[in-house]
């Protein structure tokens, strides 16, 4: 008998499969030369987008570890950000 997944692993499985069809639709839609399919492929990505953000939203209330996890993950991007842009400004002063 096959182990059964929990919902953190089927939510995972889920975020996983939806990156991948969004990553091909939106790779269709660069290489078709028909505005009208590029259109539906298009749209198309941005459904997998939402089933992306539902899938994510049973992970965040399934795995506290990993909401944690991705909000550190987020300040840590904020703080870089902060520093590049300061460590521009500081540069233009310099002018």
């Amino acid at each position: 008998m096959a182990k059964k997944r929990n919902d953190k692993e089927i939510a995972r499985e889920g975020i996983a499969s939806e990156i991948d069809a969004i990553n091909l639709y939106e790779q269709m839609a660069k290489e078709t030369n028909d505005e009208r399919v590029k259109k539906v492929l298009l749209d198309i990505a941005k459904e997998e987008k939402t089933h992306l953000g539902e899938f994510s939203s049973v992970l965040m209330r399934e795995d506290t570890a990993q909401r944690k996890e991705i909000e550190a993950g987020r300040k840590e991007v904020k703080d870089i950000e902060s520093a590049d842009a300061f460590s521009k400004k500081k540069k233009k002063a310099k002018k």
